[in-house]
């Protein structure tokens, strides 16, 4: 992203680079437009003054407050299936990963 807060053509080509997308020309230009619009939006509420509103509640700050009670089961150990037993279940395996086909190609 430039200094002026925008982006430009080559980061919307390293975005798609690694988004591993071919991009034509036009969605280059319109995905450059999309991008800055989203920014300019963006830049517009970061002018808002938000110092009179109150912070939303977060799940972490109601649990175990003493207004509520706590639905989350207790976090305890407990044993692990054996990497035997689920190779055994595996369509493909070298014994201690599973083996899948090559799903990416460059």
């Amino acid at each position: 992203m430039s200094e002026s807060g925008t982006v430009a053509v080559e980061d919307v080509r390293r975005v798609a680079e690694l988004a591993n997308l071919e991009l034509t020309t036009e969605e280059e230009s319109r995905m450059l437009r999309d991008l800055n619009a989203i920014l300019g939006h963006v830049s517009q509420l970061s002018e808002l003054d938000t110092s009179a509103i109150v912070p939303m509640a977060q799940v972490s700050d109601v649990i175990g407050d003493g207004q509520t009670t706590t639905v989350l089961r207790p976090d305890e150990v407990r044993p692990s299936l054996s990497r035997e037993s689920v190779m055994v279940c595996a369509p493909e395996t070298d014994g201690s990963f599973f083996k899948v086909p090559k799903v990416i190609e460059r």
